[in-house]
């Protein structure tokens, strides 16, 4: 008979909203205090009360629930600010496609094929330059469009075979 292992107790969601709920009813000074216990040492006195409270709320949940992996916890890290964050997020799943000065790039719409050329400093359409893919795929369409997409330089998420 094989062994099971038995895990934690799934933590119990309601007690925990109840004692979230009790840190919004507390003032300034005795969520300092909660912190100063929590934490062990004194917040920083320019720090608002609403700050205090999500910074509590969020030390109760990952005590219950769990808290960030090792993966996010580098990358929030590594960030510096909440801005680079999300950047070296999105960096890390969009593909970049690697076009250099000289390529050619092509598409059909409405019957017309357009040629784009790349240049040092930008992209070469209809005698004008342009700084970015999107800005061409505006002048062609007259609708905002992601220029990368529009040549095809990245494909749209497969939604998997149809059987």
């Amino acid at each position: 008979m094989p062994r099971v292992k038995i895990g934690p107790a799934l933590p119990d969601r309601e007690a925990l909203d109840v004692e979230i709920a009790r840190l919004r009813d507390l003032d300034i000074a005795a969520l300092r205090s909660r912190r100063h216990t929590v934490f062990g040492r004194r917040p920083p006195p320019h720090l608002p009360r609403h700050l205090l409270f999500r910074l509590l709320a969020y030390r109760l949940q990952a005590e219950r629930l769990g808290d960030l992996d090792d993966a996010s916890r580098r990358l929030l890290d590594g960030s510096g600010s909440p801005e680079k964050a999300g950047q070296n997020a999105a960096n890390l799943v969009r593909p970049i496609a690697d076009v250099r000065p000289g390529t050619s790039l092509s598409r059909e719409w409405n019957g017309h094929m357009q040629w784009v050329t790349v240049l040092p400093e930008g992209f070469a359409w209809n005698g004008k330059i342009y700084p970015s893919l999107s800005k061409v795929a505006f002048a062609i369409t007259d609708t905002r469009w992601n220029g990368p997409r529009f040549f095809g330089l990245r494909d749209k998420p497969s939604k998997g075979c149809v059987a």
